[in-house]
């Protein structure tokens, strides 16, 4: 089983130089950057550590996974962000987690005494209402369904073909593992506060797309 680390990049050069030297390049087979257009040094940061930068051309998130893929080699992909929220210890337990069969696991940030550090009172509250909607309307177990942090089989990302403007994976991915009777699974992980950079996350308008994705997909509108 061979495991492609990808990591996407926007304006991240001091949580690249803080994080990505505690990655061991022997937890993965390969790790493939996706940048949106960094102005602050993090590419060529990227490239003299030796790591293939694959430069975005559509913007969002979606569009970054659709487009490293041609890149991507891993049976098994982990997404995991370089500002500081993803711990990189969690990758070879997250790997292990996976060889036991499962389509997705995620690191959640609410499992088993696990925190987030870097949440306010609007994102707890939005991740814990979207994480029950989705459990409740679709028959899962989640504690953390919009956390990027997690490791999916390559596959899983050709749900997402059929709506090119879908505006993000993570809980959608988590609706069809579920809605699909795929095998989904969580470990426990904290998520420590970001390091420079900017936030990219705006509390109303991703909220917005989480909620449309539940709507859409809950009365088969979803393309």
């Amino acid at each position: 089983m061979k495991t492609t680390l990808l990591i996407p990049t926007l304006n991240e050069i001091d949580g690249m130089k803080a994080v990505m030297p505690r990655i061991k390049k022997e937890w993965v087979d390969e790790i493939v950057v996706v940048d949106g257009g960094s102005i602050d040094g993090t590419v060529a940061y990227a490239r003299d550590s030796g790591y293939l930068v694959v430069e975005q051309k559509l913007k969002g998130l979606v569009n970054a996974y659709r487009e490293a893929m041609p890149y991507v080699h891993g049976d098994i992909v982990i997404t995991f962000t370089p500002d500081g929220n993803s711990v990189p210890e969690k990758i070879p337990p997250l790997i292990e987690k996976m060889k036991e069969g499962y389509d997705m696991v995620i690191v959640s940030r609410y499992l088993d005494g696990a925190k987030s550090y870097d949440d306010d009172a609007v994102t707890a509250f939005g991740n814990w209402m979207f994480t029950w909607m989705i459990n409740i309307l679709f028959g899962a177990h989640y504690t953390d369904t919009l956390v990027g942090f997690r490791a999916w089989k390559k596959d899983l990302l050709a749900l997402a073909d059929k709506d090119p403007e879908l505006p993000s994976f993570e809980p959608f991915s988590a609706i069809k593992c579920a809605q699909l009777k795929l095998r989904a699974s969580e470990i426990p992980g904290d998520e420590p506060k970001r390091i420079g950079g900017t936030r990219k996350m705006q509390p109303l308008r991703n909220g917005w797309q989480v909620l449309m994705i539940i709507v859409r997909v809950f009365f088969g509108l979803h393309k």
